[in-house]
């Protein structure tokens, strides 16, 4: 078994240009010849787009695009070449627009693009243990001026209308609570991060956020997402914003707007990562947990490639904890230059360092 797919299996098991005045008739007429496809491709390879012509229509030209991205076209039926090196990983969608006789069909597929980092095995040594609340399922952990940022959603009830979620900051070494607020019991608490002096905090299916002045504490901003998705997890990198949605996306998003910008989706060799969850932004990678998974997944920003995995399974031998109170919750002390993690419900945190 290759090494990427053992550390994936931590993881997982743990994861329109018209050429004149035409009309678009039904795409049955044309289909893409998909002979040489592969089930999945890395982006070193190339890919050679045709189309089938089963009813020998003539064909004027072909325009081809990928993600709807028009990436060239050929006359008649020539094939067109194309490399995948700078496609995020992923599904691309491939489209042929056939244009014949004054009248033009599209035929459309898609390939899978995988990720070629064989991602490293990563070590983590405890250096210190301290108290967590027990009561605090933990969803958004993140320091800021050395002090400790956590973020929680619970008490869920049947009629998913009575949470008790909490944003509070403390000291981690005593767990004494400096400040904290309690959201409105229809909102379940998640990730948060804090940007520019302000906190930033999702919320699980309401598809709102909130803006919070970190001085003062005052509600400034409350958002809607501007896409259909759940809220997760979030973490910064100084000039943007990431989260995620349950999904294998980590979304990049403007600060100033709280728009969407673009997406990633992880990868870790061939296998797809969903339910990425909390994450950390430490050196220039985001550190990730997997719901339900006890592991992290260090992920390049630019790619969603995993180059890195820790397995974090040791922890449970130290904590008092049920089978579902996962690990959950990130955060990195520019400080002391170490990583604080924890789980939901976790009796303890650790400050850990991280080696290959």
């Amino acid at each position: 078994m290759k090494k990427y797919n053992f550390l994936s299996i931590i993881l997982l098991g743990m994861a329109i240009t018209s050429c004149g005045d035409t009309k678009k008739i039904n795409n049955s007429l044309f289909s893409f010849d998909e002979s040489k496809f592969q089930a999945q491709y890395l982006p070193q390879d190339g890919i050679e787009l045709g189309v089938l012509n089963p009813n020998s229509k003539k064909v004027d030209s072909i325009v081809y695009f990928v993600n709807n991205n028009k990436i060239g076209s050929k006359k008649g039926l020539e094939k067109l070449s194309f490399e995948l090196k700078n496609q995020k990983l992923g599904y691309q969608n491939l489209k042929a627009v056939v244009y014949f006789g004054g009248e033009n069909s599209e035929a459309t597929t898609r390939i899978e693009l995988i990720s070629n980092v064989v991602p490293k095995l990563l070590h983590y040594t405890i250096v210190n243990t301290y108290p967590h609340d027990t009561e605090s399922f933990t969803e958004g952990l993140e320091f800021y001026k050395d002090t400790l940022y956590e973020s929680t959603g619970s008490g869920s009830s049947s009629s998913g209308i009575n949470y008790k979620s909490y944003l509070r900051k403390y000291d981690y070494k005593t767990g004494k609570i400096y400040k904290q607020v309690d959201l409105d019991s229809k909102y379940f608490g998640e990730g948060i991060t804090i940007l520019n002096n302000k906190i930033f905090q999702l919320t699980w299916q309401n598809k709102t956020g909130f803006i919070y002045n970190a001085d003062t504490w005052k509600l400034e901003k409350t958002f809607a997402y501007d896409k259909d998705i759940e809220g997760w997890g979030m973490t910064n990198d100084g000039k943007y914003i990431y989260q995620t949605d349950k999904t294998e996306k980590i979304w990049r998003m403007n600060p100033e707007t709280q728009k969407m910008i673009d997406y990633v989706n992880v990868y870790s060799g061939s296998s797809k990562i969903k339910a990425i969850n909390e994450l950390e932004w430490i050196n220039g990678k985001i550190y990730t947990n997997v719901w339900e998974k006890e592991a992290i997944a260090v992920v390049d920003p630019k790619t969603g490639a995993v180059e890195g995995i820790l397995d974090m399974s040791g922890l449970r031998k130290f904590i008092n904890a049920g089978p579902y109170d996962f690990l959950n919750g990130i955060a990195y002390n520019p400080k002391t230059k170490t990583i604080f993690v924890t789980g939901k419900n976790w009796d303890k945190m650790f400050e850990i360092t991280v080696s290959e």
